[in-house]
């Protein structure tokens, strides 16, 4: 049996405290499972525009806060926390508040970071893939012992804690669920061994948004994703929940000129460009016929779209949601 569809929202911004309290109950009223941000520092200027990154005005961990605060069901977490914005220590210790706050609604989004300007803008060291994924490797399983009764003792090259144990400790148990997300092999392997939710993305190695990444999401290349999460999960791929999130989403008639219009942009064809995983292209029935595809195709289960989509998509999530 396929492992059924669920669907979030994900948004950077809101005008007012009240605008977004209204986002979050109209995401949980419409039948999403989830509200994501993203995880994101600098305002507008110079290193942003470099990045081609949309602003993001919210901070992540207060917003998840007041999103929870306003729902009762709705999931709420980031797609992803960046490790190296927090302290793993610190990470972990807002991540068992939120879910205890929230009553047990975190999804623990983590990413090893690939925004080069936004690491330089606010004055850190943007170090190599491999680097960034290892320090990744280890607050993972800091996280998990960290969100565990007794003594935490982690040592490794990047992540050196011990002599306390963790508190407030999670309600959800062993820990909420982990979402590791990323393009490339290292990372959708360690993914694979470690999470719960794998959330495929661009492979992001130029640091910027642009062609090169949206190339990478194709869904030729999206099937070799799902090779190589199935090679590292081994016999704990039937347990694994396979996210993408839909950037290019445009539900309703007549939206054939838009696929074109994108396509031209990143020099693919229009039928790539509708058969790319990160878009959906067309009427109501034809987005959901395409998601039934993809999820047989790959495996996915779980597709996340912006806000600006959000009410567009909800006769999509009307007919797929827990199906």
């Amino acid at each position: 049996m396929p492992r059924p569809f669920r669907f979030a929202i994900q948004s950077f911004s809101a005008d007012s405290g009240d605008q977004w309290r209204e986002r979050a109950r109209k995401a949980e009223a419409l039948g999403y499972s989830a509200l994501h941000l993203a995880d994101h520092i600098i305002g507008n200027g110079p290193a942003l525009e470099a990045t081609n990154h949309p602003l993001q005005t919210l901070a992540a961990v207060p917003a998840i806060a007041v999103a929870a605060e306003a729902t009762t069901t709705l999931r709420v977490g980031c797609r992803v926390f960046c490790i190296d914005y927090r302290p793993a220590a610190v990470l972990a210790k807002e991540a068992a508040t939120l879910d205890l706050l929230s009553g047990g609604r975190l999804e623990l989004g983590l990413g090893a970071g690939w925004l080069q300007g936004e690491y330089e803008a606010i004055g850190l060291s943007f170090d190599p893939a491999p680097v960034r994924i290892s320090r990744l490797a280890e607050t993972v399983a800091f996280l998990k012992d960290h969100f565990s009764p007794g003594q935490i003792s982690v040592s490794g090259k990047h992540v050196n804690i011990s002599g306390y144990e963790g508190a407030p400790l999670p309600i959800q148990q062993p820990h909420p669920p982990i979402m590791i997300g990323g393009g490339g092999k290292r990372v959708l392997s360690l993914a694979a061994r470690e999470a719960n939710i794998v959330s495929l993305n661009f492979n992001n190695r130029s640091g910027v948004i642009g062609p090169d990444g949206v190339l990478s999401g194709t869904a030729e290349a999206t099937a070799e994703k799902v090779g190589w999460i199935r090679a590292a999960a081994g016999d704990r791929f039937g347990d694994l929940e396979l996210e993408i999130a839909a950037y290019f989403a445009f539900v309703g008639d007549g939206m054939g000129a838009a696929a074109e219009g994108m396509a031209g942009a990143f020099g693919i064809t229009p039928e790539q460009m509708r058969a790319h995983p990160h878009a959906l292209f067309g009427s109501v029935d034809e987005v959901v016929e395409e998601l039934q595809r993809r999820r047989e195709a790959y495996e996915i289960s779980y597709i996340t779209v912006g806000d600006e989509a959000m009410e567009a998509f909800a006769p999509v999530v009307a007919k797929l949601a827990g199906s």
